[in-house]
């Protein structure tokens, strides 16, 4: 754990991301997509569902990052990263990229698969503070996802990009959420795995902020989070 931060201050709510912090979304993604791709027989234009998941991971990191700047739509994203890996084999066909898109919705928020140590993080943070949920997720996937882990007893707030119209890194989805707890952002700090729309973000509204560096790479970052850990068990020494 690198701690950044020489003052130790005491917190009196939590901000949380959803996606690759709580949820395992690279994990449950992978198991939806390789059932969408044995239910369209696409082993017979990919050497293998490895190749075709490697293809969509890309692009699909790409668009959500565009997302996040409010570039593009959710709609344009869900068809768009499902037409992308297609046309790399020469195949463009919208309807079937729209159906892939509408079956991946449909499928992924009944997955179940935790960050490791997520569900005692979580028994630890609820039991010290209120807990809010800030996410660029769909709303019709997230509420979905949580009520799948029946981690709903652990939030106080759920706070949707959708709900608060602003998408992270925004500062105005942030201070939606520290309104909605009487909070202010002295007294609040965020965990999220990703830099630009969780740390970025929280530093735009003035919170700290706890880096969740879940995939262990070095980030090329001009300025430094508050705190920046690598397993979620390492919060339990910061909060």
């Amino acid at each position: 754990m690198h701690i950044l931060s020489a003052n130790k201050k005491q917190y009196k709510f939590v901000f949380l991301d959803l996606d690759d912090t709580i949820w395992d979304f690279h994990a449950n993604a992978k198991a939806v997509l390789f059932e969408i791709f044995e239910e369209q027989h696409l082993h017979r234009y990919f050497a293998g569902f490895d190749e075709y998941f490697n293809i969509y991971a890309k692009r699909n990191l790409e668009l959500w990052d565009m997302y996040g700047k409010g570039q593009i739509t959710k709609v344009f994203l869900n068809v768009e990263r499902f037409r992308h890996p297609m046309m790399k084999v020469g195949i463009d066909d919208i309807t079937l990229a729209e159906e892939t898109g509408l079956r991946f919705l449909d499928l992924l928020p009944s997955r179940t698969e935790l960050i490791p140590y997520a569900k005692e993080l979580l028994d630890y943070l609820s039991a010290k503070f209120p807990i809010t949920v800030v996410s660029n997720g769909f709303f019709e996937v997230q509420y979905k996802k949580i009520h799948s882990c029946r981690l709903e007893k652990y939030f106080s707030h759920v706070v949707l990009s959708e709900e608060a119209n602003a998408l992270k890194p925004d500062k105005r989805i942030f201070e939606y959420a520290l309104e909605l707890n009487h909070a202010t952002a002295s007294e609040t700090i965020m965990i999220g795995d990703s830099f630009e729309a969780d740390i970025v973000g929280a530093q735009n509204a003035g919170i700290d902020q706890i880096f969740f560096q879940l995939n262990h790479e070095p980030i090329n970052i001009k300025v430094n989070p508050t705190f920046t850990v690598q397993h979620l068990e390492e919060i339990l020494s910061i909060l």
